[in-house]
């Protein structure tokens, strides 16, 4: 089998061919984050299978396959100097990439509602060195106003309805992309959320997709 280097360049070149990474500045955020960094030793050596995989938690987190951090990133348009809220930390893989697209002069702060794979994320974006991303435990639903405005909001685990904190934290102009609707464990709506210059809110469907339910006030609360 290839080594990772070899495979993570494949990826990026899968993904390329199929359409989910657009941009070349995504595409080289993708080959310089080692994702193998990022996943559960037991799952390692799958770490650019098309899938997503188990991660420390309470046996509901995962990793998501590596495609769909295009899907969120590529609508949202990151780029040098942006701030980004991630909600739902997870692993760090995708924190790790919105680093490399904010750069140095930007921001990614990234909340995990769970304790156990929030330590794991913050020792996988230590030793992949990114220490400069803002992990914080806590209720993602609730976003972080410590640091709003964010020019950009991406949400990894699927709510009722986008959470009105995140909206109000949202920069005009902004872009928000998260998985809303359906119930705790069926399909949902990738939705990409806009926020004009005068504050007006629009938003359409990118695709169905399934994910694990956000937890928290204005996720799926914990039963």
């Amino acid at each position: 089998m290839p080594g990772f280097s070899e495979q993570r360049k494949e990826m990026v070149k899968r993904y390329t061919r199929a359409g989910y990474v657009r941009s070349q500045a995504l595409a080289e955020a993708m080959l310089r984050v080692p994702r193998e960094e990022f996943m559960d030793p037991l799952y390692r050596q799958y770490s650019y299978y098309d899938q997503p995989f188990p991660i420390p938690g309470d046996g509901r987190q995962t990793i998501s396959a590596p495609y769909m951090y295009p899907v969120s990133y590529e609508p949202l348009g990151l780029r040098g100097g942006m701030r980004l809220l991630e909600i739902g930390a997870g692993s760090g893989y995708g924190a790790a990439l919105a680093r490399e697209l904010v750069g140095e002069t930007g921001l990614v702060v990234a909340i995990e509602i769970n304790a156990v794979t929030c330590e794991f994320a913050r020792e996988n974006l230590e030793r992949a060195g990114y220490e400069d991303v803002k992990l914080v435990q806590g209720d993602g639903s609730v976003g972080y106003a410590e640091d709003a405005p964010y020019d950009a909001i991406s949400i990894t685990a699927a709510s009722p309805k986008v959470p009105p904190p995140l909206v109000e934290q949202l920069r005009a102009p902004g872009k928000l992309v998260g998985p809303v609707g359906g119930d705790r464990y069926t399909g949902q709506d990738m939705l990409l959320l806009e926020k004009d210059e005068s504050g007006h809110v629009s938003e359409r469907s990118l695709m169905k997709v399934v994910y694990v339910p956000l937890l928290g006030e204005y996720g799926w609360r914990q039963r």
